[in-house]
């Protein structure tokens, strides 16, 4: 057992429960957690310790969905250095120096990455388990981003829109594009085949709306089913001729060799914060943070990002 740690997935699994609930624990101070740079680990020791706090009814349920609106006093983790943890939710490099910016400018926040998809993200704060949600998920009959997906999942909250960046979005083909693949129409050939993202990510939602769009239906494209978890997953796919073609962010064109990028759109990748008297504190930090010249010179420095918008608020109940 020396060594050994579990990821929050494993947990779940082990408990037969959902990630969310893992994040909950964890939040709540019941499962101890260690980072591992930005990812939550937890010891076999303290699982196996909450395992028996539960059976002797020492366990919490989970919260009701208004109980986010409370300002309950937060329980610290042994050993942690901040007063309040906060949980990041999505998958960009960006949220990653979005953290270490929180704890280099205060000792207020302890971050935690989740690395779950827009929708799942939206998901978790409703219910109660996320703080911080990234999002790029278009709504393909007005061509928005964010907003009409935002105001059907948090029914009845206060929230704030922020803009974080925006960035390209659109196929990796491989290199050279063999197969000539150049709009939506095209994945409907019988010689082409995609790979594509798990259900809930922006890049699925992006897949389907312009499906729809093209009246191209999910049975004509070759390869709709098979899944990768993320961009850098689909890039390498594509580069290793697993597939002819998947869809995301042109960044990871620059990490994945033997991939070429077609850009179709221009997407807003925006932050998700709970109106809240807790939350106070929290969104002054992250407006201060995005607007900071640090902050920016990280995010100009890794390329390929559009940052005119960045800080600004997009939306406010």
């Amino acid at each position: 057992m020396d060594g050994m740690s579990y990821t929050t997935e494993e947990v779940a699994q082990i408990l037969k429960v959902s990630k969310l609930t893992i994040y909950d624990l964890v939040k709540k101070g019941l499962l101890p957690t260690y980072r591992v740079g930005r990812q939550m680990r937890i010891d076999p020791a303290d699982l196996k310790e909450y395992i028996q706090r539960s059976k002797r009814g020492e366990g919490l349920s989970l919260p009701k969905v208004n109980e986010v609106l409370e300002d309950k006093p937060k329980v610290q983790l042994p050993g942690s250095k901040s007063n309040r943890q906060v949980i990041i939710s999505g998958q960009d490099l960006s949220l990653d120096i979005l953290a270490n910016h929180f704890e280099k400018s205060s000792d207020e926040f302890r971050t935690l990455r989740s690395y779950t998809g827009s929708l799942e993200g939206l998901i978790s704060m409703y219910q109660g388990h996320s703080d911080i949600v990234s999002s790029h998920l278009i709504d393909g009959q007005s061509g928005d981003y964010n907003l009409p997906y935002i105001s059907r999942i948090l029914v009845n909250f206060e929230y704030i829109v922020i803009n974080l960046l925006s960035r390209k979005a659109g196929f990796y083909v491989q290199k050279g594009n063999p197969k000539q693949i150049k709009n939506w129409i095209d994945l409907k050939s019988k010689d082409v085949e995609m790979i594509n993202r798990e259900k809930g990510s922006g890049a699925r939602v992006l897949v389907d709306e312009y499906l729809k769009k093209h009246k191209i239906s999910i049975h004509e494209v070759k390869g709709y089913g098979r899944e990768e978890t993320n961009h850098l997953s689909v890039a390498s796919a594509v580069a290793k001729g697993v597939a002819d073609v998947g869809v995301g962010i042109e960044k990871a064109t620059n990490i994945v060799q033997g991939v070429d990028f077609i850009p179709l759109v221009n997407e807003r990748y925006d932050l998700v914060l709970l109106k809240t008297i807790k939350n106070e504190g929290l969104i002054k930090k992250i407006q201060e943070i995005l607007r900071s010249e640090d902050f920016q010179s990280d995010l100009e420095a890794l390329g390929g990002y559009d940052l005119s918008k960045t800080g600004q608020i997009i939306y406010e109940t």
